[in-house]
């Protein structure tokens, strides 16, 4: 009886430890890390997870990601569109593992750990061309403007693919504020779209366990012309929220391991609960207001 009693008990030691090991995340610290990461979890997951290929970076390096699933329905994550916030770059591969453990039925994932691979591997912001640098999350078209359209190879490839993929939903990852917000996040004053209630339907959804901030992100944040968040939802429908993760462009394991837990089953739940189809009405009709850009805090 003593035996059995400490075998039960070992074994579920074991499994509480590899459990906990499960959650807790590997710090990334070269675009040469993701890549393996993602690599590995096809060859770990070959019937669900393959590497797919978005395109040329500025850098020359093939950005990729790993697509998750064969459902009807395509969703996307991509994070670190800022060089300087691995924290997001971390959420985005636990959250790839734990759709690759168990994949959502009707759905096909799509998630791009590293969009931003020059900053990536300098831990700095903005993404680079030779010596010129560019905000990737002021470079899409906007209806307030835009510091580009598309100077980069990466937002001119992410917004194709987002378009050839028919991308429902998209999760967009940073650090830090802490806050789950929805469109419009432009120089406006005419902040509500005709989707108020669903998009704080889903971001109550996203924030059960980490408790954030959300809502409108010109109120929640600032005020952010050329962002994809708006991009996507102003072009296609896309039901695009923002992840704001964490207290810290710079956080320690404990809290990456903390980011991780509290929302990568926000991110799961986020996706549950979208629509299936894109929004039908999405235009923007409000006035944008040109003194609202100071506000941006372009270097935060």
């Amino acid at each position: 009886m003593k035996n059995i009693i400490v075998s039960v008990f070992v074994a579920l030691f074991c499994f509480t430890v590899s459990h906990a090991s499960s959650q807790n995340t590997k710090v990334l610290g070269t675009y040469s890390d993701a890549r393996k990461f993602i690599h590995q979890l096809a060859s770990q997951y070959p019937k669900t997870v393959e590497i797919f290929q978005l395109g040329l970076s500025n850098s020359g390096d093939m950005i990729e990601g790993v697509k998750i699933g064969n459902g009807s329905v395509n969703n996307l994550v991509v994070s670190t569109h800022h060089g300087n916030e691995f924290g997001s770059t971390e959420v985005a591969a636990a959250f790839a593992t734990s759709i690759a453990e168990s994949p959502i039925q009707g759905q096909t994932l799509y998630v791009i750990p590293v969009l931003n691979i020059s900053g990536f591997n300098k831990r700095e912001r903005r993404e680079y061309i030779g010596t010129q640098t560019f905000d990737p999350n002021r470079d899409y078209p906007g209806p307030c403007g835009t510091d580009g359209p598309f100077n980069l190879k990466s937002t001119a490839a992410l917004a194709k693919f987002v378009n050839e993929k028919n991308i429902v939903a998209s999760a967009t990852l940073h650090t830090y504020y802490p806050a789950v917000v929805y469109p419009w996040g432009i120089s406006t004053h005419d902040l509500s779209t005709l989707y108020d209630d669903l998009f704080k339907t889903l971001v109550q959804a996203a924030t059960v366990e980490s408790h954030y901030s959300t809502g409108n992100s010109t109120d929640v944040i600032y005020p952010a012309d050329g962002t994809y968040e708006d991009y996507a939802f102003w072009k296609h429908g896309i039901w695009s929220i923002l992840f704001e993760l964490g207290h810290t462009h710079n956080p320690s394991q404990a809290d990456l391991d903390t980011m991780v837990k509290a929302n990568v089953p926000g991110l799961r739940r986020m996706m549950l609960q979208a629509p299936l189809v894109r929004a039908d009405k999405h235009d923007f009709t409000g006035k944008c207001d040109s003194a609202l850009q100071a506000f941006d805090l372009r270097e935060e």
